[in-house]
């Protein structure tokens, strides 16, 4: 397992988007398992009108596909690092495709993200997975797929 902290340590992310809590199990190379709790306190839910109603508060769907590439990169660095590797480049989401949304995710709710590598050719990794609250499937996540660039340039382009 790896806590808050341990995760701190991984990303680059800070408040307000570093959106993984924890590593439940990481394989190298293979799987993890990570979690996200979702509060009303995030800055998503910052400025809403008062008297909504509860539909109005899921979680962002966009902020669940980066929660759900934070975990990738979790598992990708770390894999890294333990054949004792480090990143030469940034690491940056590139792009899903085949993203299904089943339920939303409301306030209150721990979101599971269960995602695999299925690939990685040379600074591109290939993964795919799907997220949880509780039993219930929230979103299947066909292809992510996440590059490495290199650091020159980078701030340049932001």
């Amino acid at each position: 397992m790896i806590d808050h902290a341990g995760i701190r340590n991984i990303l680059p992310h800070r408040h307000p988007i570093l959106l993984v809590d924890a590593a439940l199990e990481l394989h190298p190379f293979d799987r993890i398992v990570t979690v996200k709790a979702v509060s009303g306190s995030e800055p998503c839910y910052a400025n809403m009108a008062e008297g909504l109603d509860p539909g109005a508060f899921a979680y962002p769907k966009s902020l669940l596909i980066e929660s759900f590439c934070q975990s990738g990169a979790v598992l990708w660095l770390e894999s890294i690092r333990s054949r004792g590797e480090s990143l030469s480049g940034t690491l940056i989401f590139a792009a899903a495709k085949n993203v299904r949304f089943h339920s939303p995710v409301h306030p209150g709710e721990t979101v599971r993200h269960s995602l695999k590598i299925d690939q990685l050719v040379g600074d591109n990794a290939f993964l795919s997975g799907q997220s949880f609250v509780g039993d219930r499937p929230v979103m299947t996540v066909g292809e992510a797929i996440a590059v490495v660039r290199p650091n020159e340039g980078i701030a340049d382009r932001a």
